[in-house]
């Protein structure tokens, strides 16, 4: 009688440390990695949204882990963080360089929309630890009067809070339109 009431004690014993074992926080780097998840591109008719003329909406998709879970700002920007970043780099919490192909060699060029871009905070009003997940980057490309469709890449690096600077992913290559 006495060893069928401490069965079930047993296996409930086992069944909470068996899934306490299952939620161990990850040991990540304090330093930002990502990896390149994808790019997709879709056109926008002109007549429909902001702007009217026909456009194309890339998105670049990218993983991450963080270690210290500090990834991201808030927005509006603090004019403290604003002179931290302006004066290392110059640029945001995540950077876009574009790379289009002319004669058989990608050339950078440089996108004034790109100068400053953040990452919203991912962890505001949450404790300090270890984080990953998925960002989506978005950039919109103008149909002009006089195009050009060309072979374009990009990539992609992020920071952190402190200045951590991630490993540098490398989109596909997609055709996007270039002004003549």
């Amino acid at each position: 009688m006495r060893r069928q009431l401490i069965q079930p004690y047993i296996f409930v014993v086992g069944i909470a440390l068996t899934l306490s074992s299952c939620f161990n926080e990850p040991n990540y780097s304090s330093t930002p990695a990502i990896d390149y998840k994808g790019i997709f591109k879709y056109t926008i008719e002109a007549g429909k949204g902001v702007g009217k003329g026909k456009r194309d909406s890339v998105v670049i998709t990218i993983g991450f882990k963080d270690g210290d879970g500090n990834i991201g700002n808030s927005i509006p920007l603090p004019k403290a963080d604003s002179a931290q970043y302006a004066s290392n780099g110059g640029w945001g919490s995540y950077r876009i360089r574009t790379f289009r192909l002319n004669n058989k060699v990608y050339e950078e060029r440089a996108l004034a929309v790109n100068n400053s871009l953040f990452i919203p905070d991912l962890t505001k009003g949450k404790p300090k630890g270890a984080i990953e997940g998925s960002l989506d980057f978005n950039q919109i490309f103008q149909y002009g009067s006089s195009f050009r469709l060309y072979p374009t890449k990009f990539q992609v690096e992020i920071r952190d809070r402190t200045l951590n600077v991630s490993n540098i992913v490398e989109t596909d290559t997609i055709s996007i339109p270039w002004p003549l």
